[in-house]
This record gives C-alpha cells, sequence and structure tokens, in this order.
C-alpha cells in the first residue's frame, strides 16, 4: 500500500506560511537543498529542475503531489509539478492546467483510493487546512525546520484539536541551522 507524506518546510514556531500565505520568510538553505534535492529530486519544481540540476532526475519517492489552492496557487504556474500526478483540492470546477486535477472530493476518502492503487508514495505538499483534514492518513511527517520564528501564519496543521502520536525516526542538522525531522505514525 502506497504511504501519504506531509513533506513540508516550516518556521521554528509551526508556520508554513505567513498570515497572507507569504512562504518568502523560509530561507533556501543550500546545504538542505542539496541534501533534500539529493533524496527527493522530484519535489523540486518543475521549472527548476533544470536549474537545479535535476533535468532529467526520475522520481524516487513520490508519484503523485497534494496541494490545497493556496498552495496550488503559490506555485505561479498552472502545472507546478508536471513530473508528478498533480491533485489540487478546491471548490473550483477545474484547474489551471489539463496536467492538474481538481478534487472537490472528501480529502480523506479521496487518498484513501489513491493509497490503495500500485505506485510511489503520495506527497502532502500543502497547506495546513489540507494536512490537518488529512493527519488520520498521513503516514510519516517530514518536516524541514528553519531557524526562523514566524510569530503568526498559516500552521502545519489548521483544523481542530485532535491529537495523533508520530514517533520520530530521523532528526538531520545541518550547519545553516536547519533541522530536517522525519517522525512515523505511532
Amino acid at each position: 500500500m502506497r504511504e501519504l507524506t506531509y513533506y513540508v518546510g516550516s518556521s521554528l514556531d509551526g508556520y508554513i506560511a505567513g498570515p497572507r500565505g507569504e512562504f518568502d520568510g523560509l530561507p533556501v538553505e543550500l546545504d538542505v537543498a542539496a541534501a533534500m534535492n539529493g533524496l527527493r529530486p522530484e519535489t523540486v519544481p518543475t521549472a527548476f529542475r533544470e536549474a537545479a540540476g535535476l533535468a532529467g532526475a526520475s522520481n524516487r519517492e513520490f508519484d503523485t503531489v497534494l496541494m490545497g489552492a493556496a498552495t496550488y496557487r503559490a506555485g505561479g504556474t498552472p502545472s507546478p509539478y508536471a513530473h508528478l500526478r498533480q491533485y489540487v483540492f478546491t471548490a473550483a470546477s477545474e484547474a489551471d492546467s489539463p496536467d492538474v486535477t481538481a478534487v472537490a472530493a472528501d480529502p480523506a476518502a479521496f487518498v484513501r483510493g489513491l493509497k490503495a492503487e500500485a505506485g510511489l508514495g503520495i506527497w502532502l505538499c500543502g497547506g495546513g487546512r489540507l494536512a490537518a483534514s488529512l493527519a488520520a492518513e498521513i503516514d510519516r511527517i517530514v518536516v524541514k525546520r528553519y531557524p526562523v520564528l514566524f510569530g503568526a501564519g498559516i500552521p502545519m496543521f489548521a483544523g481542530a484539536y485532535a491529537p495523533l502520536s508520530f514517533t520520530l525516526t530521523e532528526n538531520r542538522a545541518f550547519e545553516s541551522g536547519a533541522v530536517v525531522q522525519t517522525y512515523r505514525k505511532a
């Protein structure tokens, strides 16, 4: 069965974007980018793959990406991850590209269907409300935690109080001060 991984960048205080969806407060740390691009080249947007030296890189971990509507719009292109199956959860009936499937269905039921299919893993790219609605379906969380405080913004999980236990399986510190932590559902 395929796994759902929430792979996301976060501030120290748990925000994935600023109050108006700004994500420029999360630094691009070269040491983290080099390590993560080597492990998960498919998470680099299509528009930046060539510049990152990943133009011909194969998908290693994921073949599917899930995005909330705001995360999709922040990508700035109609097909931000053309090398993956792309789903955007939105009330709108269509996405801006035939390469992106708009989903208005219940996210958890939809993900359970994807998990039953053959293929590589499923990457939950963001945002906070979508992550909260899928929390029970998340098998693994990989968070790139950067040494910056936002104070306010869009949290990693923007939903109701509903505790779920995860176990830390990897904690990798970088010279830049960033940490990449991997958690598995307990």
